[in-house]
């Protein structure tokens, strides 16, 4: 089972990752939880000690060893480096929760990065293809990485929102490429809903987003967080972890939404 969470910045995609994580590996899953966002948090709310988060060096900054896995300093490079050692020798581990950390991929500037997104694609890869554990992964906000391609190996692919218009309408773009791509599986979280009319503006908003692109398959709103006074007001002081929301509003919707994923997985087994 391989998971994609994305979404606008802000939305509280790593929140929901985390969440994830912790609620698969609570069922006796081995959990990879994969930090794909540059802005990388999802170790702490995951509950990681600060210090260990700080010292996790992500792999795109790997230089020597992306350098010899790639083959050396020359002209040529190989595009499909060996990187089966890489995902456990590299990750931390608290439970049966393995965190690794992505960092950036390269953007074309004075320098070329060719050999570093290779090997971030090779690493990928071997997660989405080669591992049996559950992996989540926390995507770099908006909808860069999906033209990067590195989601088009995933089960499915969860994207949330807000109830704005601007979160909406990044979110329908995403949930648009995300089927261009292949992925079929695609769903929406809203996140931070209010009232009954915060509710109603992302249902119907994706219901004409499937009018209106003549989707021959709807995309599903599969679940509804309230806004939570607590996890917002922790998060002007600290990281709120999860083990922070568990007797939350927002811990409640979450286990919800993780049954009905439970639910489709096994009866798709």
């Amino acid at each position: 089972m391989k998971f994609a969470i994305s979404g606008k910045g802000g939305v509280g995609k790593t929140t929901v990752a985390a969440a994830l994580a912790r609620m698969y590996a609570e069922s006796g899953y081995n959990v990879y939880a994969v930090d794909a966002d540059p802005d990388a948090n999802l170790g702490l709310v995951l509950g990681f000690p600060m210090d260990e988060v700080d010292t996790l060096q992500p792999l795109a900054e790997m230089r020597e060893l992306i350098m010899e896995r790639t083959g050396g300093a020359g002209p040529y490079f190989v595009l499909n480096p060996r990187v089966d050692d890489v995902l456990d020798k590299f990750a931390v581990k608290r439970d049966n929760i393995k965190l690794l950390r992505m960092g950036a991929v390269k953007k074309a500037a004075s320098e070329c990065y060719c050999r570093e997104n290779a090997f971030l694609n090779a690493v990928i890869q071997a997660l989405l293809l080669e591992r049996n554990e559950v992996v989540i992964m926390d995507m770099s906000a908006g909808i860069e990485h999906l033209t990067r391609g590195t989601a088009r190996c995933v089960n499915a692919m969860l994207v949330v929102t807000e109830p704005t218009i601007i979160s909406l309408r990044t979110a329908s773009t995403t949930c648009q490429l995300a089927r261009q791509m292949g992925i079929a599986n695609v769903s929406v979280i809203g996140n931070k809903v209010r009232n009954e009319d915060d509710a109603h503006q992302i249902t119907s908003h994706f219901q004409e987003v499937t009018n209106e692109q003549q989707l021959d398959n709807a995309v599903p709103v599969i679940g509804l967080i309230p806004f939570d006074d607590e996890i917002i007001g922790q998060a002007i002081h600290n990281a709120p972890t999860v083990e922070e929301c568990e007797r939350s509003p927002f811990w409640k919707a979450m286990r919800n939404i993780f049954e009905k994923m439970l639910s489709a997985t096994n009866s798709h087994a």
